[in-house]
């Protein structure tokens, strides 16, 4: 099998690189913990952008906790996918159980990450998402709708590697959304890393560190 990327932080060069090529006014980078935010730190290195974090959990399957049925970002407004709903027939208490799971390990990032600070008024400026890639699109799109509210001039989605009905699925979330690779049957996003251990705070922290 070949591999689109050696390991998080090639791929956050090559989409910095894409990402130059926009020549975007005033970007600011803002990472989804954990696996985005070494991509968006490279990201931010190309574009000489500041680069902070913007907190959203995909809430998984009964299950399967991989399969994002639902997401909740800063603003703690769950979003949750009709068909997902209809077809797991979740019953309200054990949908407010699975959200309140969430809202607890958001709540622990904020104050872990950004020492509980909420994000500033991004009026004017251009915001650009990064992840180390997408599946199923839920958390991007959860961060989208909570960073709309802080009005900025412009919402770029940018990752490594996603499916192809990205672009249709979140097209009324971004102004634009930039994908290095987009596949019918991604499978999981992973499995196109030679390298993808997973990212710890302590990983998080430190490149935070050089941004704050």
């Amino acid at each position: 099998m070949s591999f689109f990327f050696e390991n998080r932080a090639e791929a956050g060069r090559q989409l910095g690189q894409t990402l130059a090529r926009l020549q975007l006014t005033r970007p600011l980078i803002l990472a989804l913990p954990r696996g985005g935010v070494v991509v968006g730190d490279e990201v931010a290195k190309i574009l000489h952008a500041p680069m902070d974090v913007v907190i959203a959990r995909k809430i998984g399957a009964p299950g399967n906790p991989e399969f994002g049925i639902g997401s909740i970002s800063e603003d703690e407004k769950p979003h949750f996918q009709s068909e997902s709903l209809k077809y797991f027939k979740l019953e309200n208490g054990l949908k407010d159980f699975m959200v309140l799971e969430e809202k607890g390990e958001l709540r622990r990032r904020i104050e872990k990450y950004r020492k509980g600070k909420p994000l500033g008024d991004m009026s004017g400026r251009t915001i650009v998402v990064v992840d180390d890639g997408l599946a199923t699109g839920v958390t991007a799109e959860a961060a989208a709708s909570y960073l709309r509210t802080l009005n900025p001039a412009r919402l770029i989605l940018a990752v490594p590697v996603g499916p192809t009905e990205i672009s249709t699925k979140l097209k009324n979330s971004f102004d634009q959304i930039v994908c290095l690779k987009s596949l019918e049957n991604l499978q999981s996003v992973g499995m196109w890393y030679r390298e993808f251990e997973q990212v710890e705070d302590s990983e998080v922290l430190e490149v935070l560190q050089k941004y704050h």
